[in-house]
């Protein structure tokens, strides 16, 4: 039973978890409605454009789910590969908006309409909340009909892919074929053959060097390396000298953090919205300066607000803008509201949702006094002189390490600091200093790819520390030349040699295994066979292995076992197979094999839907 329960984490979960991410890329790729012209255009599909803004959209969702998986660190990621990833699915997608509008496959207005109003993020109170959905289509940038055409085209989408995908049927015969496959357990026993003593006395030809070379290239691939040398230096290895914090220096740091807090505080926010929606802007304008007057005049922003202003969430609340932030309205506002003293009233503001009367207070701040914040302040000062040594120090030793192209200056100034040396340096390096994502876009950049060999003037790591790197030489991507691999190509051809001897050697061990009893074979082998257990797929054994285990037919009867070989590593395995069992998959409970049907029934679902979007490739027109 356990070894069902790893299906999602051995091979097929493995290829599900890919498949999956596919129909989210299609379906959750948003803001493609904005118009294009022919030089902006990357794809075009059955006369359909793909514009260049939507393929950078798109390109950068796929990066933003690649980083996650590296932790940030782009210098891992294949850019054009990615974009090719990303264009594929823009296509996909258009081919099936495309199918969809043939087959009428959408939702009305009126359905659409529903959905938005159910939605959590627009409701207050348990109602849909007007003011909220306009400010959610201010932040993005949307008219109500863009996002109901967004809509629209994203559930069409789903309608269509989920048809597909949700109705794949499954045959009982290929599902039973995969319970069986997947719980199916074999009993092994392993014999390791060292290939040390086949070693001794093997030699490797300069011809047969050359001649494996020649056919095997591709064993010598090489990716892009550098060797360098670098020295770090680091806030810890300067001497603590002229760091005391005197009281002009307490008094002037919380005078910062007074203002700083003054300056932090949100502002409350009220206006009076005089819209054009049901007056021309003439109309809308005359209309915003006689309610100015009237405020002036003496009429209460509030009463104003609640007799004149076309905005229903605000105009019952005195004109606040409860979820005002920077943005939502436009510049012109927000530099109105920057520029309005406490319970100043701004004169109509134009933006594209008409005129706005503005009002900005700041709410009182109550501010921690200077004796209850002096502990923290004399530990911010300490930092920021600290800081300010340590800057000065990498300013002035920059200047030496620059001009005199040599790390070892650091390494004279600095007690503590010194040069190291590393090899073979690459994208991959797990080196604390070297990894650092500013240091490898250094270290591979085209001026060292073209030549460069200089010292770097100095690049700060995200600790905080300070390092300054020498490419000694740079390795590019590619097949190791024939002179810098002979060793490499040598040890193979000897090792090879030994795999044939030991084949060789053992090769009547296994003829006897496939006519004579197990236990008469092993005694007569002199070779020593441990009892491996018991295993299913997926169940930690190395690859070639459990590669090996599970290609052997069935033992023919009681007592024999199957045999073949594994390659490992200066070593040969025999492995050998005494019992299989295959009867796990029909005790299997109702539960998991109906939790196994949904998963190989999206598997299908997921194969008929790509194949589905290369039949509609196949007949469209992309170029």
């Amino acid at each position: 039973m356990e070894s069902f329960r790893t299906v999602i984490k051995g091979w097929l979960g493995k290829v599900l978890l890919v498949l999956f991410l596919t129909p989210l890329a299609l379906v959750g790729i948003e803001g493609y409605f904005s118009g294009s012209n022919k030089a902006d255009v990357a794809k075009s599909v059955n006369g359909q454009d793909i514009s260049n803004k939507e393929l950078e959209s798109a390109t950068k969702n796929y990066k933003d789910q690649y980083l996650s998986l590296v932790k940030g660190d782009e210098s891992l990621l294949n850019l054009p590969v990615i974009q090719q990833k990303a264009l594929d699915a823009l296509v996909a997608r258009s081919l099936l908006l495309q199918q969809a509008e043939k087959l009428g496959i959408s939702l009305s207005d009126v359905q659409l309409e529903q959905m938005l109003a159910q939605q959590p993020s627009f409701q207050e109170n348990g109602k849909f909340s007007q003011q909220l959905y306009e400010n959610y289509l201010r932040s993005v940038g949307m008219t109500n009909q863009g996002l109901i055409a967004s809509l629209r085209q994203d559930h069409a989408l789903k309608m269509i892919s989920t048809t597909l995908m949700d109705y794949a049927l499954v045959s009982q015969s290929d599902l039973q074929q995969l319970a069986n496959l997947q719980t199916e357990q074999r009993t092994l026993h392993l014999a390791s053959i060292k290939l040390d003593d086949y070693k001794k006395g093997v030699t490797a030809s300069s011809q047969e060097i050359t001649d494996y070379y020649n056919k095997h290239k591709n064993e010598f691939k090489q990716v892009a390396s550098v060797d360098v040398d670098y020295v770090v230096l680091s806030p810890a290895l300067l001497p603590a000298t002229n760091l005391a914090v005197t009281d002009a220096d307490l008094q002037q740091a919380y005078k910062a953090f007074v203002e700083k807090q003054q300056k932090d505080v949100k502002r409350q926010v009220k206006h009076i919205l005089i819209t054009t929606d049901a007056r021309d802007d003439a109309a809308a304008q005359k209309l915003a300066n006689e309610v100015y007057a009237k405020i002036q005049a003496g009429m209460t922003f509030a009463d104003a607000a609640a007799q004149f202003s076309d905005d229903p969430g605000s105009k019952t609340q005195g004109g606040l803008v409860a979820t005002y932030a920077p943005g939502v309205f436009s510049t012109d506002f927000d530099n109105a509201v920057n520029a309005l003293k406490n319970g100043e009233i701004s004169k109509p503001v134009k933006t594209q949702y008409g005129y706005h009367i503005i009002e900005a207070n700041s709410p009182m701040v109550k501010l921690p006094s200077f004796e209850s914040e002096k502990v923290r302040l004399t530990a911010e000062v300490e930092k920021t002189k600290l800081a300010n040594l340590f800057s000065d120090t990498v300013n002035s030793l920059n200047e030496m390490v620059v001009g005199s192209d040599s790390l070892d200056a650091v390494a004279q100034e600095v007690k503590g600091a010194r040069v190291e040396s590393v090899k073979g340096v690459t994208l991959t390096t797990d080196n604390p200093y070297l990894s650092d994502l500013n240091v490898k876009a250094k270290l591979f950049n085209d001026d060292v790819k073209n030549g460069d060999r200089n010292a770097s003037s100095n690049i700060q790591l995200a600790n905080g520390d300070t390092i300054w790197i020498k490419v000694r030489d740079y390795h590019p991507a590619g097949i190791k030349p024939l002179a810098q691999a002979t060793a490499e190509v040598k040890a193979k051809v000897v090792e090879e040699k030994a795999y044939k001897a030991a084949q060789a050697k053992i090769a009547s061990i296994l003829a006897d295994f496939k006519t004579q009893p197990a236990a008469q074979v092993v005694a007569k082998s002199q070779v020593t066979f441990e009892d491996a257990g018991t295993y299913a797929r997926s169940q930690g054994l190395k690859r070639a292995i459990e590669r090996a285990a599970f290609s052997i037919p069935a033992p023919s009867k009681e007592g024999m076992w199957s045999a073949t070989t594994a390659k490992l590593p200066n070593e040969l395995v025999i492995v050998a197979v005494s019992n299989v069992n295959t009867s796990i998959a029909s005790e299997l409970p109702p539960e998991q094999m109906h939790e196994l049907s949904k998963l190989y029934q999206q598997f299908r679902g997921q194969q008929i839907l790509e194949d589905y979007t290369e039949y509609l490739k196949s007949k469209a027109k992309i170029k």
